[in-house]
């Protein structure tokens, strides 16, 4: 085959593998959580699943959207996170009404603090001020306190981001901690894991998609030349992800008695 002619059929080809990378990093991220959510739902059970990683993910990719107005990246890690963050509030959102449907207790607590039989009777709340008391915080009754909490989260970094979108040590700091906050992703499954000394209930097939898809994403970042706080986070991200996957095994094979729940009320077990 002469030069040319082999150019011409390289060309598409690699034209259709960056394609190919750039949407899975896109859609790659939720991935995962697809059969996470298909067993919630179908079991009307979400124990196995810490809501703590949507407030990571969400954090962290709301973030990454406001350092992109500071240092532009490539458009499909943009589309990333606003894909994930639709994911992650559609996460939240199935967990919370299984819940409280479950729920025995019938007090019910929300972003805004207002009790809810002041409501009932229509009688001005108790409590005006918001209920950051960390023993309720993201365990609210109710999905809409939780997409309040979203919008003022992004609405007050939003501004700051604003403020400061001219100094560079500010864009970078911002970058950083996007990608950080996404590396800690599997910590509060990890802390979740060692308080109650076994890895029932979490779904193994999730953490090795995980495994995977942080691996892919690490390489694309590095092979594409990304901002540096994204190559370095990825790598923690798989350090994480392996060390979930160490107690996996650490427990299924030196199985350990339980921890009572009630010894430690600021379990990060969400459900």
């Amino acid at each position: 085959m002469e030069p040319g002619g082999l150019e011409w059929l390289l060309v598409p080809m690699q034209q259709l593998v960056s394609w190919g990378a750039a949407g899975a990093m896109v859609f790659g991220g939720v991935v995962p959580y697809i059969p996470q959510y298909r067993d919630i739902r179908r079991t009307q059970n979400a124990e196995g699943f810490s809501t703590y990683v949507c407030l990571v993910l969400l954090v962290a990719n709301i973030l990454r959207i406001l350092f992109w107005f500071g240092r532009h990246f490539e458009s499909p890690l943009l589309w990333q996170s606003i894909i994930m963050i639709i994911t992650m509030l559609l996460m939240l959102k199935l967990c919370t009404e299984i819940r409280v449907s479950n729920e025995l207790n019938v007090k019910r607590r929300s972003f805004a603090a207002a009790d809810s039989k002041d409501e009932e009777i229509k009688a001005p709340p108790k409590r005006s001020y918001l209920d950051f008391d960390l023993n309720y915080f993201w365990h609210w009754s109710k999905f809409t306190d939780y997409v309040q909490c979203v919008l003022m989260f992004t609405g007050v970094t939003g501004y700051i981001t604003y403020l400061w979108l001219d100094s560079s040590l500010f864009v970078e700091t911002l970058g950083f901690l996007a990608v950080f906050t996404e590396a800690m992703l599997g910590v509060p499954q990890l802390y979740r894991n060692y308080q109650n000394r076994s890895t029932e209930g979490m779904s193994i097939k999730m953490v090795l998609m995980w495994t995977s898809g942080d691996t892919f994403k690490t390489v694309y970042f590095i092979l594409n030349q990304a901002p540096f706080q994204f190559s370095i986070c990825g790598l923690l991200q798989v350090f994480v992800d392996i060390a979930i996957l160490l107690q996996v095994y650490l427990y299924s094979h030196y199985p350990q008695k339980p921890v009572s729940h009630a010894a430690h009320p600021a379990s990060t077990k969400a459900l």
